[in-house]
């Protein structure tokens, strides 16, 4: 099931992402995404639009959007990683706004795919000088019907 998040679940989203990033990302030290959790949770959070993903009763993944065009997490726990539940947060959102872009690593290769296989596709490269490494930019478009 997919449902806003209600703010009560703030730290049941911070640990998904936090456990989800580092797995993600192990070419950017761990430390780098402790140190982010403040801005994660006290800013980009509070100020996206967020889904979660239930699996009987508990949350095991999120999507949050920001101003109404841009994906800046999306996330599922490693145990559901595979099983639709990414897929599933992406068609929601995609739903509801007709145009999307986000940010990816280069080196997460498994994000890329599955953006691609999403309809996004890589507009320009980017650079992270927090983390230096390389982003691809990604977009989608809604099909437009006449």
């Amino acid at each position: 099931m997919i449902r806003r998040l209600q703010p009560d679940e703030m730290d049941e989203l911070i640990e998904i992402w936090l456990a989800s990033t580092i797995q993600a990302h192990p070419f950017i030290s761990e430390t780098y995404w402790h140190e982010s959790e403040s801005i994660v949770r006290n800013v980009y959070i509070p100020q996206s639009e967020t889904w979660v993903y239930l699996n009987q009763g508990k949350m095991v993944g999120f999507i949050s959007v920001l101003n109404s065009l841009f994906i800046g997490a999306l996330f599922v726990c490693e145990p559901f990683i595979g099983k639709g539940i990414g897929q599933a947060l992406m068609k929601h959102v995609k739903e509801i706004y007709p145009s999307l872009s986000l940010e990816v690593y280069q080196k997460n290769q498994r994000a890329v795919h599955f953006y691609h296989h999403q309809g996004f596709r890589i507009e320009e490269s980017a650079w992270q000088n927090e983390t230096r490494h390389p982003t691809w930019i990604m977009s989608w478009q809604a099909e437009k019907t006449l």
